[in-house]
């Protein structure tokens, strides 16, 4: 059963365009496999949450299920990293597939679907004053001055296919499924670190046409995001 009733009944515009728009949207970062059987259903969760204009959803392949016989074709070390540095803000013993991350802060299995709601609101409740992001001249992005929290911030640049990808699953536990995913990041780079002052960076350039960009301001070593922005 597809999870899209609950999520656009739940996250009405209403109920984010107020706190969300001034900071930017809610970042719901999904860490699943190709080859993780209760994975399946909560690839949805990506694509319902993906029509929200005040949510930035986004799907990161996890490398650690692949022994089981499926090599994710999306799948990155550095993604399982990312999911790893939540473990110790969020109070975790262990990294975990199907997991929703929200804001950096607040975590759920994304297989709860009213969970997920519950803390998609929550967040959209704590957003501070931001800074600004922007693209800036010379392939450049820019981040305003804000309130850092303690420890600083990391910039990141993310890049994610905005196109459904189906992947046909030939062994493993999901042998013969076809599993279909949205929003897949391709490309994680942090550009360096905000302290409150305005500051730039420079923007690689994309390894992969077709890819859509967003900037991600985020406390240093997997802490709550502060601002996000699409570009």
């Amino acid at each position: 059963m597809r999870m899209r009733a609950f999520v656009l009944a739940g996250l009405g515009i209403a109920a984010l365009a107020g706190p969300a728009s001034a900071r930017g949207p809610v970042v719901v970062e999904l860490f699943t496999s190709q080859g993780c059987a209760s994975c399946v259903a909560a690839d949805d969760l990506v694509g319902d949450l993906s029509d929200h204009p005040h949510v930035l959803a986004l799907t990161f392949g996890v490398d650690y299920w692949d022994y089981l016989g499926w090599q994710d074709t999306f799948a990155r070390s550095e993604f399982t990293d990312r999911q790893k540095a939540y473990l110790r803000p969020l109070a975790l013993r262990d990294v975990y597939t199907p997991q929703v991350v929200i804001d950096g802060h607040l975590q759920a299995a994304a297989n709860h679907p009213d969970e997920v709601d519950k803390l998609i609101k929550q967040a959209a409740r704590e957003h501070d004053k931001p800074p600004q992001i922007m693209a800036a001249r010379g392939a450049r992005v820019a981040v305003g001055s804000g309130h850092a929290p303690k420890g600083g911030a990391d910039v990141w640049l993310v890049r994610y296919d905005p196109h459904e990808q189906k992947v046909v699953v030939k062994t493993g536990d999901n042998r013969g499924k076809t599993v279909v995913e949205h929003n897949v990041v391709r490309e994680l780079v942090r550009l360096g670190a905000w302290t409150g002052k305005p500051k730039s960076f420079r923007e690689p350039e994309a390894q992969t046409d077709g890819l859509q960009t967003a900037v991600i301001v985020q406390a240093a070593h997997g802490g709550k995001i502060v601002a996000a922005k699409t570009l």
